[in-house]
């Protein structure tokens, strides 16, 4: 909402500069304090022969006020620049009142399409709460690339393939049950993988079996393709069911069963370029020089693995979707892993090879249970359920208000794990806190749920309705309300930024900034009790604040609540 003024201001320091317009329009910031100006340029950014301080002066004495920029003034080499803020109000507010959920949004990026990759369990490990992390960034990064005018494909890579199969369906014979299947296929499979597992340390003789098993598989067995095609399905419904708990869904789900034609295409190409060799009996690429080690291809029975399926993916992707763009959420651990992935996608010379991009994360401590054995998800949601709606009946009379508390109880309380998650930037790892995540006090998940549901108070016990018509807005003239407008004004370029780094604590950090900026001035900016037109311009503006926090909540993946 800023860029109308950092048009003008750059437009008229042009000729002063001697730049070019797009030069200066970059260059014009936020001032790092708000009472030196609402927009400023560091004469230093623009690296002009001479001294800073006498050229922000010169510029200074030459600038002609305009009905939209009114005065600036020098501090040091910087320049201040002062807008017309009822002007930037109407536009801020009109914007708003138009676009409504779309306010943010561009379409910067229209006819482009991009792939995410994100969640992506392993069906034959359990999927347990350190998953959740890629799951909600992932959701995080496909939003934000929608909000920005791409073609999203959200996909669900699942690990439904390779050698642990084949020690699932051994260890299946063994411990099986179908009614456990049927009921929690997820825990059962769990169950029995961990039980061969631990049968096959005393026994390597399994191994074999388990091989022997996933070279049927491989060779299109159809007894053994049955028993693998039942684990898939019945554990693909029950994901579906966590990932609705989390509002997130697929457009496809995918995996590494169904890469086909694409891995045979890839070692073809590496054979023609000479970059297979063999070593015991198996193909590897050697990528020493790139110093990403060496890695290997296929096993010496030929058997595929997770890299070479990864290869035929790729092509595969790219013959179906003729991708701009791929990414490729996957924690820091596996690094090397995309770097050879997408180094042998380089020297196929692929002419989109330069289209995959990894986004990575940090790892999740404090998980765990007392037996230091992984938290299934699922389990993991039922408690904080639980937790929140133990922490909503200490009020009575609110929660007795509430229509539906068993759900709001799981929407807040998928709010305060996503919030924790993204408090911080990705790539850092994190400590999983119970007690702090369900506060209601400091930046949480449940207290910006508690900012968008006040906001929402106010519109319900107001007898006003929402209108932009005869508004009168130069009676929002107090600092509180000018506060709020400017913030709400930051929103599409924060919206715009995202590609670039996908940081999702950046939205966080403005979600807690507004609900801070508006609980201030409750106290300031009353609604009841107000002369009838104060009255109506303050309920447009703490709808407006109320529209953009809900927008910034549905960005990192929250269902804004109404009342809680």
């Amino acid at each position: 909402m800023f860029d109308f003024f950092k048009r003008e201001i750059a437009e008229a320091l042009a000729p002063l500069a001697g730049l070019d317009t797009k030069v200066l329009f970059n260059a014009i910031e936020y001032p790092k304090i708000a009472e030196h100006g609402d927009l400023a340029v560091a004469i230093p950014r623009l690296r002009l022969k001479g001294n800073p301080k006498a050229i922000a002066e010169e510029w200074v004495s030459k600038f002609q006020p305009t009905a939209h920029v009114v005065s600036c003034s020098a501090a040091g080499p910087f320049i201040n620049f002062r807008i017309n803020r009822p002007q930037l109000a109407k536009l801020v507010l009109d914007e708003v009142y138009e676009r409504k959920e779309a306010f943010g949004t561009n379409d910067s990026n229209r006819g482009k399409r991009a792939i995410v990759e994100f969640s992506s369990p392993n069906i034959a490990k359990p999927f347990h709460a350190g998953h959740l992390r890629g799951t909600i960034i992932g959701n995080f990064v496909r939003n934000a690339l929608v909000a920005n005018g791409w073609e999203v494909i959200a996909m669900n890579y699942l690990g439904d393939w390779g050698k642990q199969y084949g020690l699932l369906a051994v260890g299946f014979e063994r411990y099986g049950s179908d009614e456990a299947l049927a009921t929690d296929p997820i825990h059962h499979l769990y169950e029995v993988y961990v039980k061969i597992n631990r049968d096959a340390e005393e026994d390597p003789a399994i191994h074999d079996q388990a091989r022997a098993y996933f070279k049927r598989m491989e060779d299109g067995d159809e007894t053994a393709l049955a028993l693998w095609q039942r684990f898939r399905d019945m554990s693909i419904e029950k994901y579906r069911a966590t990932y609705d708990r989390l509002n997130i869904n697929f457009d496809v789900y995918s995996g590494e069963s169904q890469v086909t034609y694409g891995m045979k295409r890839a070692m073809e190409l590496l054979e023609a370029r000479g970059l297979v060799e063999e070593s015991e009996g198996a193909k590897i690429i050697d990528l020493e020089k790139y110093k990403m080690g060496k890695a290997v291809l296929q096993k010496k029975d030929g058997t595929t693995l997770y890299l070479t399926r990864d290869m035929g993916a790729a092509i595969e992707r790219w013959d179906k979707y003729e991708f701009d763009a791929i990414f490729y959420l996957v924690a820091s651990q596996q690094d090397l892993h995309l770097q050879q992935l997408f180094k042998i996608l380089q020297l196929l010379e692929l002419p989109y090879a330069d289209r995959f991009k990894h986004i990575n994360f940090g790892l999740v401590t404090g998980m765990s249970t007392r037996k230091g054995t992984a938290v299934f998800l699922q389990d993991m949601l039922e408690q904080t359920k639980d937790k929140m709606q133990e922490v909503m009946r200490a009020n009575e009379d609110k929660y007795a208000q509430i229509e539906d508390p068993e759900r709001v109880a799981d929407v807040v309380g998928m709010s305060a794990i996503t919030v924790q998650d993204m408090s911080a930037k990705r790539i850092r790892n994190y400590d999983f806190n119970w007690q702090r995540m369900f506060s209601f006090e400091g930046d949480t998940g449940p207290y910006l749920q508690y900012a968008h549901a006040r906001l929402c108070s106010i519109e319900r016990n107001s007898d006003l309705t929402i209108r932009r018509d005869d508004v009168d807005l130069t009676l929002l003239a107090e600092p509180a309300a000018g506060d709020i407008i400017d913030h709400i004004a930051r929103y599409p370029a924060l919206v715009a930024s995202l590609p670039a780094q996908f940081e999702p604590v950046n939205v966080v950090g403005y979600a807690f900034k507004i609900s801070h900026l508006v609980s201030s001035a409750y106290e300031v900016l009353r609604v009841n009790g107000a002369p009838a037109d104060v009255a109506q311009a303050r309920l447009l503006l703490y709808w407006a604040a109320r529209v953009t926090l809900g927008n910034a909540m549905r960005l990192i993946g929250l269902i804004p609540l109404e009342r809680m």
